[in-house]
């Protein structure tokens, strides 16, 4: 069995020089793993929930199973991880609530749950699905490497649990380790350290075959729907582009309701935003989400889809003033709106989810509003057939080069989103592209302007539907005998 923090103190070990009273300057704790040890037993995994009182399935230490060699000649081995405590934590960096802090005397990351708002943002983000939404509470949770404990002066509770010795606890230098941890953190069957520079040193075995990779490599289920996100985005879109178009065509001069579409349009950015806060664990602390607007694309995009619905209700009182102040105003509204897209585009650009990693969302984002914006403007008795016909072009086009980069891609992410659409999703891949042709195409052209909206809102519903479920996240290796999802 492992000896206590107190009674380690002096022993000989390069990577481990323990402090009680803290960690010297510039030295954080960080995970060691031995994978030559590991038996899978799964001991650290029950020590971990009982020690932070985790239901079933919220698992803050996991173990994975990684496999190669050619039969007969086959060989598993065991991979445990719980959080990486990195150098640069992703996680930390992209809440909008600041529910993250990096303890600068010992390096530990820690959550807040009473500031957590259950956005689920850092999920995304953790390219080891390190944190978990905790349904019950509304928050999301992750492992803190029990600093309790270790102030006291014992062991994390998996290390103390587990009986092969096969995790300890380490203190490192943070600028040696950035230096020269390739070498020591990175393993098959957990991404690429430097993404976030893990601080955890693992241990592989001398024997590890050439050719390994996870257990559960072929299993690629679909991800969450996230709908009110779904109706968000599409939504916002949807009034961006429509006040884009009543700004451009009352700065022109057509005749038509300007004021009335501008309402409308308000409203439905106003819808937009209340449907978010049902994705929230906790919407009645929604207001939060504006705290990180300098670090956090979700504060930006609260903040500019928030000013965007006050402007644009200011712009409709403005019509009736003058058109000079008019336009003046509704171009301000706008770039407001135009920039609440381009937030809401980069909140998705995260290297941890890899096929929202890339120009087509943004291009998804800003087709959407191209072609629903004309598209609800026609219904008010706006003739644009052609913006709408461009907008459901360039959408169609967008998507199908997608689905080819995927399926052209070397990597093991992008080739999974690739197979959900065209296995588990394939029947809703297409209608997506059947819903664009009709409200985009068909209906505009035929001078069925309700068919044509109904028709291109259900497709692009629909379209970002599939935005969430396809996307295969980064992780660590899973169980062979998984029996349900674990990891976000």
């Amino acid at each position: 069995m492992s000896l206590p923090l107190k009674d380690r103190v002096t022993q000989d070990n390069p990577y481990f020089a323990p402090v009680l009273g803290g960690t010297p300057a510039n030295t954080q704790y960080r995970f060691h793993f031995d994978m030559t040890k590991c038996i899978g037993c799964h001991c650290c995994e029950v020590a971990c929930s009982e020690q932070n009182n985790n239901p079933a399935g919220i698992n803050w230490r996991r173990v994975g199973e990684i496999e190669g060699g050619s039969y007969p000649y086959t060989q598993r081995f065991y991979l445990s991880m719980g959080c990486n405590h990195c150098l640069e934590p992703s996680c930390l960096s992209g809440c909008p609530v600041d529910a993250y802090t990096k303890n600068p005397a010992n390096g530990i990351v820690l959550h807040s749950a009473d500031a957590c708002i259950g956005c689920q943002y850092c999920i995304w983000n953790c390219p080891y699905g390190v944190p978990q939404y905790n349904e019950e509470r509304g928050v999301v949770g992750k492992c803190d490497m029990c600093h309790e404990r270790i102030a006291e002066g014992r062991d994390p509770a998996c290390v103390s649990a587990c009986p092969e010795e096969a995790i300890q606890i380490e203190q490192v230098d943070a600028s040696e380790w950035r230096l020269n941890y390739t070498g020591m953190a990175n393993s098959p069957g957990l991404p690429a350290a430097e993404q976030t520079i893990s601080t955890t040193r693992v241990t592989l075995p001398v024997s590890l075959p050439t050719e390994v990779r996870k257990a559960d490599y072929h299993r690629v289920r679909p991800e969450h729907p996230h709908l009110p996100l779904v109706a968000m985005t599409v939504l916002t879109q949807l009034a961006v582009g429509a006040f884009c178009g009543v700004w451009i065509l009352a700065a022109l001069g057509r005749i038509g309701n300007w004021k009335l579409a501008s309402i409308v349009a308000v409203a439905i950015g106003m819808l937009a935003l209340a449907a978010s806060t049902l994705h929230l664990g906790r919407p009645i602390y929604a207001y939060r989400a504006l705290k990180m607007w300098r670090r956090s694309w979700l504060s930006r995009e609260v903040l500019l889809f928030t000013l965007f619905a006050g402007m644009a209700a200011a712009y409709s009182g403005a019509l009736e003033s003058g058109l000079r102040v008019a336009s003046a105003l509704g171009a301000l509204t706008a770039l407001f709106g135009i920039g609440g897209i381009i937030a809401s585009a980069f909140i998705y650009l995260v290297p941890a989810r890899p096929s929202w990693n890339s120009r087509h969302t943004i291009a998804e984002f800003f087709l959407t509003a191209a072609m629903l914006g004309p598209v609800f403007l026609s219904v008010l008795g706006f003739s644009l057939p052609l913006f709408v016909l461009a907008g459901a072009v360039g959408q169609g086009l967008n998507q199908g080069l997608k689905f080819l980069w995927l399926i052209r891609s070397d990597e093991f992410e992008l080739q999974g989103s690739a197979r959900l659409l065209s296995a588990d999703l394939r029947n809703l891949f297409l209608a997506r592209f059947g819903l664009l042709i009709a409200g985009g195409i068909v209906a505009p052209l035929l001078g069925f302007p309700m068919i044509g909206l109904a028709a291109a809102l259900a497709g692009e519903l629909l379209g970002r539907y599939l935005f969430f479920v396809s996307v295969v996240p980064r992780n660590m290796a899973a169980g062979f005998f998984e029996a349900g999802k674990v990891a976000a």
